[in-house]
């Protein structure tokens, strides 16, 4: 689940903030929600969510659990990083998601 913006502070106190798997701040300058760039922002933000895949093993697990709601900032609903990390979610294949749990627990 995506929550666009305007949402209230008092309504995220169980919020948590996986600041590794959030986009690297050179990354969100060079993006500056340019939809011109969002091909490229996505394939660079995939990179970097790579680099911290045990940052977003918490996530999977969650999701297991039941609903995931992934925040973002942006005005524009269709191209964020919300988008983004949800699409590399879904697409992680159940497999891995399993295997490398097991590695991080070790």
């Amino acid at each position: 689940m995506l929550w666009p913006r305007g949402v209230k502070k008092t309504t995220l106190a169980d919020a948590v903030w996986a600041k590794d798997v959030a986009p690297s701040t050179e990354l969100r300058k060079w993006f500056s929600h340019d939809p011109k760039k969002w091909v490229e922002f996505q394939h660079r933000y995939k990179a970097e969510i790579e680099e911290h895949e045990v940052a977003v093993m918490p996530i999977l697990q969650a999701a297991r659990h039941g609903s995931v709601t992934l925040l973002y900032s942006s005005h524009d609903t269709e191209h964020n990083n919300a988008v983004v990390l949800r699409d590399y979610l879904e697409r992680k294949p159940r497999s891995d998601r399993e295997s490398k749990r097991g590695k991080s627990a070790a």
